[in-house]
């Protein structure tokens, strides 16, 4: 038998027969559907993939009966008897057969052959559909990073043979309205055209693009203005829940009627740019209302009221437009007793990013009520440098499990940059191939080769170097004596604290994180990457090791080791590099907000 092969994500069953597949040199790939053109995208990827691994030429047709001794490959749908988005994949002696119940499924069986070719020509049978109808990614554009269209592009590329089909580019202030230019004036935002080129590539994929934008928390990059200054709930300190305090402005008054107003303005604007009829109107972490402008009315008839109330008003605005609401459901859920009065055709996003999260509990709560919800867990990348490997993988599946023990209706992968954004994209691979492969099968995926699967699915590297060595450097964060939530020691050593507080290291807490740094580097000394981007990979990692390492070394510089000259001049090393790298697959607007917070570890060595 052939050795193991690597599928992301891994079917629900799979039979190997005996003896194997021959591929001719000519044939047809034959797409028996009523809907062809739906799949020629997909066709012409399977068609590149049979000249690569086996220099075949085959030529794609949609008529009904081509010669039948031609067709190597049929594409077959519907076949009724499948379920939604389901496929069957026959590899016989002589011929391939794709049967799915509708065009999706068929797109999924064609990744799957396409990821079978290369690695065997075992014949087999694949049976598969997915745990969740919804299995989405969200990716943070507004905290510093905005991608290029091109890193957008190859994401999507990825993310779509993987079975991932919903796309959400969270925004604050990163879609170039026009009637609020000073808003994004200096962050290169996303414009018009680029998201309905965004929304016609995704389709092409099976993937619907989504509308996400914040419109009650989070808006502090619209309340500093002057024109929206009034309508903020408050420019004082106020407390969070964290035990810290922060300075406002942060959330919109929900008693201001200006704030539904602008929110009026933003659906009017940025919804037509979409097919999708969804629109995640974020509404998380109000932290400071209460505490401001709205403290009286809180007091009144309490926070959780005045938050429901603001919500619903926000409903009835994205209702009108003929879109389906979808909300954080981390300020509702702590009022349990009004879960049930949320409209029963809006979504709550039950979002957690502790591998303990209680989702079990949670989504208890969402299921009582009847409200249909997603599971949010996340790639654990943001506030971590290089990763947080363990934390990520029990969080996505600590979702997946709970999601569908309540009756979740969408499974979404969250990918933050809070901070900074410090870690390069390629850090969140670990978290993005796990949730795709835990959102489409848990059972035949709970004990998934992660280490084989990123490496040659989102690396390009069959030797699994690359898996290991993201795997290690993910898993740094285990050598410190602390592991603070939602974030790693080595990211706060570099950062203050919320709170203030400056954290160092004990020299043996450093040199054990040293030494798995250079561990997990020497995989990648050894790995024969080959995608397009292999340098630039290896280039970021680089700058990741560096400034981990450099994480270990400032951390010991508060107990009186090290030499501040030599630690400021490696410090700005890494900025300048750490810039190049930020251009290589991002904007500019952005960029010096990260880069300020790396110039602060300098003040320092001064």
């Amino acid at each position: 038998m052939d050795k193991k092969i690597l599928l992301l994500p891994t079917p629900r069953s799979i039979e190997f027969l005996e003896g194997t597949h021959e591929f001719q040199k000519g044939f047809l790939i034959h797409l028996d559907c009523e809907k062809p053109q739906t799949l020629l995208f997909a066709a012409k990827k399977l068609q590149r993939a049979l000249d690569e691994t086996h220099s075949c030429t085959a030529e794609i047709v949609a008529h009904k009966n081509p010669p039948r001794a031609q067709v190597g490959i049929t594409v077959q749908v519907p076949a009724l008897n499948l379920k939604q988005q389901g496929y069957e994949l026959t590899i016989s002696e002589d011929h391939i057969l794709i049967a799915a119940r509708e065009e999706a499924g068929a797109f999924y069986g064609i990744n799957t052959l396409i990821q079978i070719l290369g690695q065997t020509n075992r014949r087999l049978k694949i049976n598969d559909a997915p745990d969740y109808s919804v299995r989405g990614v969200m990716l943070d554009v507004s905290r510093d990073k905005v991608p290029t269209m091109q890193t957008l592009f190859e994401l999507i590329e990825m993310l779509a043979s993987w079975k991932i089909n919903q796309l959400q580019l969270y925004t604050e202030h990163t879609f170039a309205y026009r009637d609020h230019r000073e808003v994004w004036a200096d962050a290169s935002p996303l414009t018009a055209q680029e998201i309905l080129e965004l929304d016609a590539f995704c389709r092409e994929r099976f993937i619907e693009l989504v509308p996400n934008q914040n419109t009650f928390g989070h808006m502090e990059r619209w309340l500093r203005h002057k024109r929206y200054a009034h309508m903020a709930e408050t420019h004082e300190i106020f407390n969070t829940p964290w035990g810290n305090t922060m300075k406002g402005p942060f959330s919109l008054c929900p008693l201001d009627e200006g704030s539904l107003n602008l929110v009026r303005e933003m659906c009017d604007e940025l919804l037509p740019h979409f097919t999708s009829k969804m629109f995640n109107v974020g509404c998380d972490e109000t932290i400071d209302v209460g505490q401001g402008r709205s403290k009286d009315e809180c007091a009144r008839r309490g926070s959780g009221r005045v938050y429901l109330d603001y919500l619903l008003k926000i409903y009835h605005e994205v209702q009108a437009r003929d879109h389906t609401m979808m909300f954080w459901g981390d300020i509702i859920v702590e009022h349990p007793d009004l879960i049930r009065e949320l409209p029963r055709d809006a979504i709550a996003l039950e979002w957690g990013y502790e591998a303990h999260h209680p989702f079990d509990d949670h989504g208890a709560k969402f299921a009582a009520s009847g409200v249909p919800f997603y599971v949010c867990p996340g790639t654990s990348s943001w506030c971590s440098i290089g990763g947080r490997t363990d934390n990520a993988l029990g969080n996505l599946l600590n979702a997946a499990e709970n999601g569908l023990k309540h009756g979740a209706v969408g499974f979404l992968n969250t990918d933050w940059g809070d901070r900074g954004h410090w870690q390069p994209l390629p850090v969140s691979y670990i978290g993005l191939a796990a949730g795709a492969a835990y959102s489409w099968c848990v059972d035949s995926n709970r004990s998934m080769d992660v280490i084989g699967c990123v490496s040659r699915f989102a690396f390009n590297d069959d030797s699994g170097n690359a898996g290991e060595a993201a795997y290690g450097l993910g898993n740094v964060y285990l050598k410190l004596n602390a592991q603070p939530p939602n974030s790693s020691k080595l990211f706060w050593v570099l950062q203050n604290m919320p709170n203030g507080d400056t954290l160092s290291l004990e020299n043996d807490e450093a040199q054990r994180a040293m030494d798995a740094i250079d561990d997990a580097m020497l995989f990648f000394a050894k790995s024969p990457l080959k995608g397009n981007d292999a340098n630039l990979i290896l280039r970021e990692y680089d700058v990741v090791a560096r400034l981990l390492k450099h994480a270990c070394k400032h951390g010991l510089f508060f107990d009186g080791e090290g030499n501040a000259h030599d630690l400021d001049h490696e410090m700005r090393g890494i900025i300048e590099d750490y810039q190049t790298m930020w251009l290589a697959r991002n904007r500019e607007g952005g960029m010096m907000d990260s880069v300020m917070r790396l110039e602060k570890v300098r003040e320092a060595y001064q």
